[in-house]
């Protein structure tokens, strides 16, 4: 009897220290999108910016897990691109949106620049058209630092393309909006120039075109940035567009203020 108390003892200590399935499940996605982070794939100067975009942090506040199929739109030299092809690869898919012409040629260039870009696909956005993605096929939507590239005074696209990440979501799926982040109270005008956005504007956008908002995170916000700068965003790093001129001033603020917004498409 003492032995068997003992052995039954044994066993539940030994059942209280071991992770449960969802434990481990949780420990396995984190590891993996570790490991992203740090593949050998990545740009030396990408991964100086960690310190300011956090992409752990982003991606785990999106919910972006490693058998999502995920749509990344206007990946630019693929800084997310470069996390999100080797995070995605085993068990998920990827599709980069970018637009057409020089762009489009860029994101084409660097997935022919490693294997770890095999699955990547590319489906070029025109204006007019849908994309080649498949409607409702897409559990995450993300896009990073371009929503004011959309708002250009010539050429607005941004209804159009918060339409294009409303119509290739599953329903439930996340549209995840990193932005620059320009005050409530400045006038809307600089959000033409300055690369700068509101929330309250992006919010406007996502909504109008039928997602619900479903929260924020503070985890990109810089507090040192003032926001008004002669060359608007672009003043700071990595672009520093005024070169010398008060660079130490510019560095030590770091790159801008950003907002962390989080969509969801209504089922």
């Amino acid at each position: 009897m003492i032995i068997r108390l003992a052995l039954s003892a044994a066993a539940l200590a030994s059942a209280a220290v071991q992770p449960t399935m969802g434990q481990q499940s949780a420990a396995s996605q984190t590891m993996t999108l570790d490991l992203a982070i740090a593949a050998p794939n990545r740009t030396p100067a990408n991964v100086l910016r960690d310190r300011y975009r956090h992409p752990k942090e982003t991606l785990s506040f999106f919910g972006v897990k490693p058998g999502d199929s995920v749509v990344e739109l206007w990946p630019g030299g693929g800084w997310y691109t470069e996390i999100l092809a080797p995070y995605l690869s085993p068990a998920g898919a990827l599709h980069v949106v970018p637009p057409s012409g020089s762009y489009d040629e860029r994101i084409r260039a660097k997935i022919a620049s490693s294997p770890v870009y095999a699955k990547v696909q590319v489906a070029t956005f025109t204006a007019g058209q849908p994309t080649s993605i498949a409607s409702g096929s897409a559990d995450v939507v993300l896009t990073f630092r371009n929503v004011h590239s959309w708002l250009d005074g010539d050429a607005p696209i941004a209804g159009e393309v918060f339409a294009e990440a409303f119509r290739v979501l599953k329903p439930g799926g996340t549209l995840g909006v990193v932005e620059h982040r320009l005050p409530e109270d400045a006038a809307d005008e600089r959000q033409m120039t300055s690369g700068y956005v509101k929330v309250s504007t992006v919010r406007r956008l996502a909504e109008t075109a039928g997602f619900q908002f479903a929260g924020s995170s503070e985890i990109n916000a810089n507090p040192k940035d003032t926001k008004d700068y002669p060359e608007g965003v672009w003043t700071l790093p990595p672009s520093l567009r005024l070169g010398d001129k008060d660079r130490a001033k510019y560095l030590a603020i770091g790159e801008s203020d950003r907002m962390t917004l989080k969509f969801v498409k209504p089922h």
